[in-house]
């Protein structure tokens, strides 16, 4: 399905740099996947986003169900030509949006009972119908619908949430087998909360299943940074060597190189995108918040150092400007320049993963990001 071929490892750490084959192209990781959740990457064209980098992106189960509904997206046969991307998507299962954005919900052994943010209307999320409506979307990668638990939360919950997401999981394998198209994979999600010895009980219950690809879920959920890398350092080694290895909702830049050098090779967050919305431009030398007034009169470009369609074009001042007056274009280029940043820093660690200087890397990462933006 995935053939995920690793084609070099760092020396000093687990980083390591391979591809994998879906229907719509290679993916080559480490890789960042700029968040569509409705069929869209806030603010960027399909094109715009290619001219940055991106590889494959993400949209939600949930959403997207729910708005436009999957019948509209059926009659473009799958997500591919209704937001016309021609590269990989992955979809996520919508169990996360189920206990985080729904007005109800009621959560037993058959799935998620909820009422919709949008419009109050119910709606019922099995893992058997979770995996249809992604098939329907035709995902080159699909995600089973899983429990997520929070943070902080007691023992017996997070055991009780293991339990269901290995129940679950089997019951989207049994699905994706019989029905899914021969391209299309899914991924297990590694659930366990802080908790190690219900980490390693979620994964080896996984793996057991056979599947392409693994994921670490329900990290990022309001834990110190600390604690989610500790907990990854021990996940990652449980998940298979010749699988893809993804973090879910993981995303600042040192989150990146620290969970690449402890071998994930998959994330995705909102956080290039939502960031750019919020004026926060990022740099290798740190943050732009460019509402500063001392960026009025300042005629440099974002980053010197930076190839994007932004920064070949633009000033700081005028960035300023827009964004002060909110115009509507200061989002969309703050946003080709965050996402280009993202896609050119996994690059640049897949070369340094190649030239077996990751370390060097990760040093001279710190280094200029201790160089203030502002």
């Amino acid at each position: 399905m995935l053939a995920f071929e690793i084609q070099a490892r760092s020396g000093e750490t687990a980083a390591r740099c391979g591809c994998f084959q879906t229907a719509h192209g290679e993916v080559r990781t480490p890789v960042f996947m700029p968040v569509g959740t409705l069929g869209s990457v806030k603010a960027l064209t399909p094109e715009e986003l290619k001219d940055a980098g991106a590889q494959i992106i993400l949209g939600n189960t949930y959403h997207l169900n729910l708005r436009p509904g999957v019948d509209v997206i059926r009659h473009f046969e799958g997500l591919h030509r209704f937001m016309h991307w021609d590269g990989p998507i992955l979809t996520d299962s919508g169990g996360f949006q189920v206990f985080s954005l729904a007005k109800l919900q009621k959560i037993t052994e058959e799935g998620a009972a909820f009422q919709s943010h949008i419009d109050g209307s119910r709606h019922m999320l099995t893992p058997e119908s979770a995996v249809e409506i992604q098939m329907a979307l035709d995902a080159d990668i699909m995600m089973p619908l899983d429990w997520c638990i929070g943070y902080p939360a007691e023992r017996a919950d997070v055991l009780a949430a293991v339990e269901r997401t290995t129940r679950w999981a089997e019951r989207c394998r049994t699905v994706w087998q019989a029905k899914a198209r021969p391209q299309a994979a899914l991924f297990g999600i590694v659930q366990g909360g802080m908790f190690d010895d219900l980490r390693r009980r979620s994964a080896e219950a996984l793996v057991a299943l056979d599947l392409p690809g693994y994921a670490l879920g329900g990290l990022s959920v309001g834990e110190p940074a600390e604690i989610m890398l500790a907990v990854a350092a021990k996940a990652l080694p449980l998940l298979p060597e010749d699988r893809p290895r993804y973090i879910m909702g993981v995303g600042t830049p040192e989150d990146l190189v620290e969970l690449v050098a402890r071998g994930a090779d998959m994330f995705d967050c909102v956080l290039p995108t939502r960031n750019a919305r919020n004026g926060q431009l990022i740099t290798a030398y740190g943050t732009l918040n460019i509402s500063n007034a001392r960026f009025r009169e300042d005629v440099r470009p974002p980053d010197a150092d930076c190839t994007c369609y932004t920064c070949r074009h633009f000033s700081r001042a005028y960035l300023r400007h827009l964004y002060m007056a909110r115009e509507l274009l200061a989002y969309r280029l703050n946003s080709i320049h965050n996402i280009h940043y993202y896609t050119h820093l996994m690059a640049g660690m897949r070369q340094a993963i190649r030239e077996n200087s990751f370390d060097a890397f990760r040093r001279a990462f710190y280094r200029d990001r201790r160089a203030s933006g502002d």
